[in-house]
């Protein structure tokens, strides 16, 4: 078994995943780990924006992890949303900013969690905390993640620790956070070339509670309607998804990032939980929810609650 030890982020990688993986891939080399940054799915537009910008590639996809295998988990924890074989693999590390559940190790590990909007907003921090210099390369890389985790810093999971860190990366970056923020952010919106089985994987977050499946698809758009043109496909691959995995509850969130409020669709035997958590009933399997935009502050919690 090789020593490298590969840090990665979640299924379905969002733009803190791998900006945040790509990080981390930094701060060890600086200490001399043989580390090497991994993704566990195709990268997103939004990411890709980042990456382009910067002109550097994507870190390698990883498909399974091997027994004993030497990992490094950034900005998830769940092993449902982690690498196949995590269970056997050797976790050295965890750096994250959600919630813990589902997790247990062979080992003790050092483990950091902290309430705040993103996972580069913690590596940021650890880069202060140990003296080590932040590169450009670096600086860019964090700050698109806390605008992406932040929208912007609008989202309701921002802290001041993000707006802090947010402040002092653009500086070092010699950036424009506004105008290169939306720039990145509309990049992510692009949703014309994927297939409606493609948007409902794009950033999709698989959970269990009670012995129940229940999922929480999220997409970032500019014009809500646009995507609902597409609402009938979208709920045939989403029923599809449902009978094949055994899911008691699907919700796909289509979230306006320039207005911030979110159209779900809810679909599978459980949609009472959206109904009962929001205070609403569904119309068309539809539900409006004006001011939400955050998956991890507002809607997984009413979600995880109701089921």
């Amino acid at each position: 078994m090789s020593e490298k030890i590969y840090i990665f982020g979640h299924k379905n990688p969002d733009t803190d995943s791998i900006c945040s993986s790509l990080v981390m891939e930094k701060f060890d080399k600086n200490l001399g780990l043989d580390v090497e940054a991994r993704r566990l799915g195709n990268v997103n537009e939004e990411t890709q924006y980042v990456l382009d910008y910067l002109g550097i590639a994507a870190p390698e996809l990883l498909e399974k992890v091997e027994e004993g295998q030497k990992v490094v988990l950034v900005d998830h924890n769940e092993f449902n949303q982690s690498a196949e074989g995590i269970e056997e693999a050797e976790i050295q590390m965890v750096i994250d900013h959600h919630r813990i559940a589902d997790f247990k190790t062979k080992s003790p590990l050092y483990y950091r969690a902290e309430p705040v909007g993103c996972t580069s907003t913690i590596l940021y921090k650890k880069f202060k905390e140990d003296g080590m210099n932040i590169e450009r390369q670096e600086a860019v890389l964090m700050l698109s993640a806390i605008i992406s985790d932040t929208l912007l810093l609008k989202s309701p999971t921002t802290t001041e620790e993000d707006k802090k860190a947010l402040l002092e990366l653009a500086e070092i970056a010699k950036i424009d956070v506004n105008t290169y923020g939306i720039e990145m952010l509309k990049a992510g919106t692009n949703l014309d070339k994927f297939s409606e089985e493609e948007l409902i994987n794009l950033d999709a977050k698989k959970s269990e509670k009670n012995g129940k499946k229940f999922v929480i698809a999220q997409v970032n758009t500019v014009n809500i309607p646009d995507v609902l043109k597409r609402k009938e496909k979208l709920e045939q691959v989403i029923e599809q998804e449902i009978q094949k995995n055994n899911i008691s509850l699907f919700v796909f969130a289509i979230t306006d990032i320039l207005n911030s409020n979110t159209q779900i669709i809810v679909l599978g035997q459980e949609t009472v939980a959206a109904e009962k958590g929001f205070g609403k009933k569904l119309e068309d399997n539809m539900m409006f929810l004006e001011g939400v935009v955050s998956r991890k502050k507002q809607l997984l919690p009413v979600i995880d609650e109701n089921l």
